[in-house]
């Protein structure tokens, strides 16, 4: 008896097993199943949408139709079928289309898609209601602000767009819409409201304000006249007295830093620094602007404030470094030049020579070597700045400089075996491709042009953007200029005159340029011959002769690749130095019309919108 009740038993458990398992089976195969419905529908809306996409509105509306017919309840395929007919001008055809979906189930976004459809048809009179119906839907259901408010976004309905988010924030307090209106006043060109809901949004979330910064970047100049700037100017002013808050300093230092007011900028950092005194990394950010844009007096004034301010030890050497760096520039008499020579040394009293004051004996170095000419004096300070224990890297940088002044000495051979040993014992780093670059250009300074240009080639693909550009300039020279002529005489003048500015020789670099001019005339090397002696010219601010060899580049070379350069760099000796904004205006149109590629392009347009008064970028 118990036997047989033990074999009933496992005779149960294993129909139910098999049971289970034919149910996992066949569960398994439904879920295959709809996975491959779902491709194949997926696969003929991609088509569909293709159709419509090309412009072949016919094959897009029967292709939703078949997609609609198989799913009448998805409205991703109604308002694609909708929209199909509706670029085929069958309004009727869709309008009995919505309303019959409308007597299943009347959304807001049907009333909406209704509306637009009437519009369409130019009856306005029946598309408003409609609008505002789908408006007042949210007075009962409140959380259907999205569907409706991206329906009429779609339908470009700007004004009931804004109608519908104005309202939302009435009817759900705790959520935010701002960033939604500000994109839509914007469109609009309303560009206070734009402004004043993009700051709402940002006390909602200080995370957003640099999406902000981007958002607004178009409508700001470079002119503190332009009426944008004056409205967000006065907005910021206006938060900073009602809500003391660091996101409104931060948009105001923003602000000053397009229209290149550093100063001002700088006021709005100490108030950020006093609330958060953790870090300085904004403001020295702030101090290089400013030097990159020549206003080193603020930049000045900047590194006397951290000196002021700072208690870390490399921070307090890098504001000491870049103020002798700026006092370096100006400085022209022996007499200024030594009294730098006396700080750099008073620094190395305080500090000492560590492996921390590295940069500033290397920065003291380049001023021994490059401003006070004393190739030798430089090389020994370097070399007992060798044996302080320091990195593989900071080892590299000391030999960097000093190869960088054995090439000052004409000394090539020497300088290419500390650049070898820097590529050698730094692989792939940014300053083992930075040395590889000066092989090439010290090969280059050398006549060597061949075994310059193979380094070069390499160096078109180094990650660096800045050193691939450099590499890939100076190779173009040498390959378009090395078979004109078989001596390769031009070329090498040209190699003497780079080597001349390097070692701030101007006068002489220029000279010889001359020379080429006159004895190469005509020659593929001469547009390069007078670009180069422009920037020199702009450097001892004669800008006359600038002017004079841009507008021959302009007039001789306009084939040639320096043609942007010559007009970008014309563009700006007008409208920066020779008071001639009309012309300036018009070098930059040339850039825009007929040189999109250009690397200038950006600039050449911000510059001529602000030339020619726009209120908007």
């Amino acid at each position: 008896m118990l036997n047989k009740r033990i074999l009933l038993f496992v005779l149960i458990v294993a129909l139910l097993g098999n049971f289970g398992f034919a149910q996992t089976e066949a569960q398994k195969l439904s879920a295959q199943k709809r996975e491959l419905e779902r491709r194949a529908l997926a696969e003929e809306l991609q088509i569909a949408d293709g159709y419509f996409n090309k412009g072949e509105f016919e094959k897009a509306r029967l292709s939703y139709e078949a997609l609609y017919d198989k799913q009448p309840y998805n409205y991703n395929y109604l308002y694609k079928l909708v929209g199909a007919l509706q670029q085929l001008e069958q309004y009727e055809v869709a309008q009995q289309l919505l309303k019959t979906r409308m007597e299943r189930s009347k959304v807001p976004a049907l009333l909406i898609e209704l509306g637009y459809n009437y519009q369409l048809m130019d009856s306005l009179s029946l598309a408003t209601p409609l609008y505002d119906e789908a408006i007042a839907f949210l007075d009962e259901k409140p959380n259907y602000v999205y569907s409706v408010g991206q329906k009429f976004e779609q339908r470009s309905l700007t004004d009931q767009a804004i109608t519908t988010y104005e309202k939302a924030k009435t009817l759900l307090p705790d959520k935010n819409f701002s960033v939604q209106l500000a994109r839509l006043y914007g469109d609009q060109g309303d560009v206070e409201a734009m402004f004043s809901n993009y700051l709402d949004y940002i006390a909602y979330r200080p995370d957003f304000i640099n999406n902000t910064k981007r958002a607004i970047s178009a409508f700001i100049s470079e002119n503190k006249e332009n009426e944008s700037n004056i409205m967000l100017r006065r907005l910021l002013l206006k938060r900073l007295q009602l809500e003391p808050n660091p996101q409104w300093n931060e948009l105001l230092s923003w602000l000053y830093v397009q229209e290149k007011a550093y100063g001002k900028s700088f006021t709005q950092e100490k108030a950020i620094y006093r609330r958060n005194p953790e870090s300085l990394n904004r403001i020295i950010e702030l101090a290089l602007t400013a030097i990159d844009d020549n206003d080193t007096d603020t930049a000045n004034t900047i590194f006397e404030f951290i000196l002021d301010t700072s208690q870390d030890l490399a921070t307090q050497l890098t504001a000491h470094q870049y103020i002798l760096d700026i006092k370096s520039k100006s400085a022209v008499t022996p007499k200024e030049k030594e009294a730098i020579k006396s700080e750099y040394l008073e620094l190395f009293e305080t500090y000492g020579r560590t492996e921390t004051s590295l940069s500033l004996q290397l920065a003291y170095a380049h001023f021994l070597a490059f401003d006070l000419r004393l190739p030798k004096e430089a090389s020994d300070f370097l070399k007992e700045s060798a044996s302080i224990d320091k990195s593989p890297f900071q080892e590299g940088m000391v030999k960097m400089k000093l190869a960088d002044i054995l090439v000052l000495q004409e000394r090539f051979n020497e300088a290419l075996i500390y650049y070898s040993q820097i590529q050698a014992n730094l692989k792939n780093s940014t300053l083992a491709q930075e040395a590889r670059f000066k092989i090439a250009k010290t090969s280059y300074y050398k006549g060597d042009f061949d075994w310059a240009e193979t380094q070069l080639k390499i160096l078109k693909r180094a990650t660096s953007q800045l050193i691939a550009n450099d590499a890939l300039d100076l190779k173009l020279l040498i390959s378009d200029n090395k078979y004109e002529d078989s001596t390769r005489t031009a070329l090498g003048y040209y190699a003497k005159a780079d080597l001349l500015e390097f070692q701030n020789r101007d006068e002489e670099s220029l000279q010889l340029l001359g020379k080429i001019l006159e004895e190469h005339k005509g020659e593929s090397i001469t547009d390069q011959t007078l670009f180069k002696q422009a920037q020199l010219f702009e450097a001892k601010k004669d800008y006359a002769k600038a002017e004079a060899n841009y507008q021959k580049i302009i007039a001789d070379w306009r084939e040639d690749i320096l043609i942007d350069d010559a007009y970008y760099f014309l563009a700006e000796l007008y409208n920066t130095h020779l008071a001639q904004p009309e012309k300036a205006k018009e070098l930059y149109e040339k850039i825009l019309f007929n040189h999109e590629d250009s690397i200038y392009f950006v600039e050449a347009r911000k510059k001529y919108r602000m030339l020619r008064g726009d209120a908007i970028n």
